[in-house]
Parts: structure tokens; sequence; C-alpha cells
């Protein structure tokens, strides 16, 4: 499908729809975890650290989308909740490795555990195979953007 001016809008508009979609998760998210003293972005971090996708405040930040300062801010207020600890590099003094403490990797995995039952309750009404195919199409278009940004000085650039 090419898009043209008279197909392409809102509902049919894969950054809009993409945009939509995550900020309905991170309210149910914040909704599904909200007892355990957990925002969504907390989570994020938390289970980015765990799943290794980063180990420093700037990685993290490029990871989960966010703003340096910003994410200093939560990294501050999570190790203050004894969630997650910072230490020097042994190599490169300038740089500060985050590493969950054992409260930390605790709350990860309970709240992942929350989570997945909440994807579940979402996606209840979906087939194994719809699931599937939803998850191959997103991890495409993913790779597909990856490879444009890395690519190209107009990643747009039909």
């Amino acid at each position: 499908m090419t898009f043209t001016d008279s197909t392409f809008y809102p509902d049919t508009s894969p950054g809009y729809l993409v945009r939509l979609i995550h900020q309905m998760n991170v309210a149910a998210i914040d909704r599904t975890l909200a007892d355990d003293d957990l925002t969504a972005t907390q989570w994020t971090t938390l289970v980015s650290l765990h799943f290794g996708h980063a180990d420093t405040c700037i990685g993290l930040a490029r990871k989960l989308g966010h703003d340096k300062g910003a994410m200093t801010r939560l990294i501050d207020q999570m190790e203050a909740k004894g969630w997650l600890s910072r230490q020097r590099d042994d190599e490169d003094r300038r740089v500060i490795r985050l590493t969950l403490t054992e409260a930390g990797t605790q709350k990860a995995i309970a709240a992942k555990r929350k989570v997945i039952a909440c994807w579940n309750g979402m996606l209840a009404g979906w087939s194994d195979a719809e699931v599937a195919d939803l998850i191959a199409t997103l991890q495409r278009l993913r790779r597909t953007m990856e490879e444009k940004m890395a690519e190209e000085s107009d990643p747009c650039a039909a």
C-alpha cells in the first residue's frame, strides 16, 4: 500500500496508531502497577536493566526515548527506593553503571507478572496466530525503521 492524500488520516497512519497504543499501554500499566508504588516508566526502566538493554543513565534515556535530565531524576527516585545502585566504571571513571538491587530485581519480576496478565487480558479475544502475527509485524517495522534511521540522512525519503 502506498499512502495518498485520500488514504492517509489518523486511523490509517502507522505513527499515530503506534503512538496512541503506546499512550494507552502506559495508562494501563500505570493502573496495573499503582498498588505496587510503581509507574509504567519506572517499570520499563527496571525491566530494561533486568534484561541488560542498557546499564547507564544515558543508555536508558536513549533506549526508552526519555530526556537525559528526566531520566536522571527517575534514577535518583529509584535509587532512593532501593531498587538500583550506581557504581563508577573501573575502566572509565566518568561512566556511572547502574545495576538492580535484590529489591529492584524482585520488583521487576513481580511487575513483569502483572504486565503479562494485563497484556493477556487485553489480547484475550485474539488467537495465538493473531498475536504472533502482530508481534512479527511490529518487529519487522522496528527493524525497517532502525535500518532507515541508520542508513539515510532523511529516513523518510522514498
